[in-house]
């Protein structure tokens, strides 16, 4: 049921070129909202490019601190909606009985954009949450050379990609440099829940010894989420903001901007980066 793509015509107009201008199927990335609901309750909405939906509402509840392991989840399974025809955009979460549901202060309804994960969010307090892994005790190393020849890796493994030029990705490897899982996606945040999913899912978690590496910038909701996850060393091929970095120094993380063979930038946590 994954639409990850759309295909409508278009003008091709080149001013460059000695051509006409000409109509051709061009291939869009999808992006449609989807809900994610607790025992039927509304309690977000994303827009994101569908395909791994339940990853996705795994990794969102896990990086938000509604829940701490796969166990918290009885059943989680995509619903029809209302929508005609059925396009399937609601996933239906019901957490055990043990598990508190989060509490409804406006502060922390969630409503998230393809390029913002904490719109709706009163305060950094309010999206602020604390792992229960200890990243700053990871031991784990990297070699530069070998965190320089990701993006590569992440880009090679690109498919929608290479059709529409529109999503962006995040990627999960080994200190090895072994790419284990690859989710694109419109939104960075949803790629990265969408693979953080998949690690509960796979009883992987905590991602202690891993690399995370996202196209795009390096945000403080990304570095939380890899934080959330255990992940002690976050890479992106373009710059950090100022609160991923302060984030990134109070977890413990080591974070990596501008991530472009042969350089990079270490923002926190060098001691990871074996030169």
């Amino acid at each position: 049921m994954a639409r990850t793509t759309n295909r409508r015509p278009v003008l091709k107009i080149n001013l460059a070129a000695d051509a006409e201008s000409r109509r051709r199927p061009d291939d869009l990335a999808a992006e449609e909202p989807l809900e994610i609901r607790l025992r039927q309750a509304p309690l977000a909405v994303t827009m994101r490019t569908p395909g791994q939906d339940i990853d996705l509402a795994m990794g969102f509840l896990l990086t938000e601190g509604i829940i701490r392991t796969a166990a918290d989840v009885v059943t989680a399974q995509l619903c029809a909606g209302t929508d005609t025809p059925n396009t399937y955009n609601v996933v239906d979460v019901v957490l055990g009985a043990d598990v508190p549901l989060p509490a409804t202060d406006p502060s922390r309804n969630f409503y998230t954009t393809s390029s913002c994960g904490v719109c709706g969010k009163a305060s950094i307090d309010a999206v602020r949450t604390r792992s229960q892994f200890d990243v700053a005790a990871d031991p784990c190393t990297v070699p530069a050379r070998v965190l320089t020849e990701l993006p590569g890796r992440l880009r090679a493994a690109q498919r929608t990609f290479d059709r529409t030029g529109g999503l962006h990705a995040a990627g999960l490897f080994t200190a090895g440099g072994e790419l284990l899982v690859l989710r694109e996606d419109v939104g960075r945040h949803n790629a990265v829940d969408k693979v953080i999913g998949w690690a509960l899912r796979e009883g992987r978690l905590p991602l202690a010894g891993h690399v995370l590496l996202v196209s795009g910038r390096a945000s403080f909701e990304l570095t939380q989420k890899a934080w959330m996850a255990g992940i002690p060393l976050l890479a992106a091929v373009s710059a950090p903001s100022t609160l991923a970095a302060e984030l990134a120094d109070e977890a413990g993380m080591t974070l990596v901007g501008f991530l472009r063979e042969p350089s990079m930038n270490v923002y926190s946590g060098t001691q990871r980066v074996i030169v």
